[in-house]
């Protein structure tokens, strides 16, 4: 089964590590480095053009990649649970 991360891309639900809430995940300090370290290393994908919401962490053919969704981390659970997902 496959989620829907907002602007045509798709991961399959099995590869997802976790997913956070932007708003609260953000104030701590190792979350940041978590994050500038990953966009360093250059495996940031940025799924949208608004405001993000969510950060997707998937280990994809054996590389960690990091998704930055306008989607909240509450759609996306509701997403990755429903029968018919992607």
């Amino acid at each position: 089964m496959y989620l829907h991360l907002g602007n045509d891309v798709i991961i399959s639900k099995k590869d997802i590590l976790f997913i956070l809430d932007m708003d609260n995940s953000t104030y701590s300090n190792k979350t940041r480095a978590f994050l500038a370290r990953a966009e360093k290393e250059g495996r940031v994908v940025n799924v949208s053009y608004e405001l993000p919401k969510s950060v997707i962490a998937a280990r994809e053919n054996g590389k960690d990649m990091v998704y930055i969704s306008q989607l909240s981390s509450a759609t996306l659970l509701k997403r990755a649970t429903e029968y018919n997902s992607y």
